[in-house]
């Protein structure tokens, strides 16, 4: 099956998380960085992968993200900083 992603999102100030679910996390995050996305995604200038999670089926993909959607924030956070601590854009780590 084809890779499917798990993806956080933030804006540059760090006060919204957005949790999404792709086929393709660099374009879908080049996607955000170009004001391409959800309403809510524009509203809230929302363009920075702060974390991300990789399944080879879409299905539990998509099981997960609504797992993640019903956590509380501190727990969001919390799994954020486990692997990201200093919070840095993702993104330009899988373009390299």
């Amino acid at each position: 099956m084809k890779e499917s992603f798990v993806y956080i999102i933030s804006n540059k100030n760090k006060t919204v998380l957005y949790i999404g679910v792709t086929a393709n996390l660099i374009q879908r995050i080049e996607d955000y960085k170009n004001g391409v996305g959800s309403g809510f995604s524009k509203k809230y200038h929302l363009n920075e992968l702060l974390y991300f999670e990789s399944y080879t089926n879409i299905n539990h993909a998509i099981e997960r993200e609504k797992q993640l959607k019903n956590w509380h924030r501190d727990w969001k956070w919390n799994l954020i900083k486990e692997t990201n601590p200093n919070l840095i854009d993702l993104y330009f780590e899988l373009i390299l």
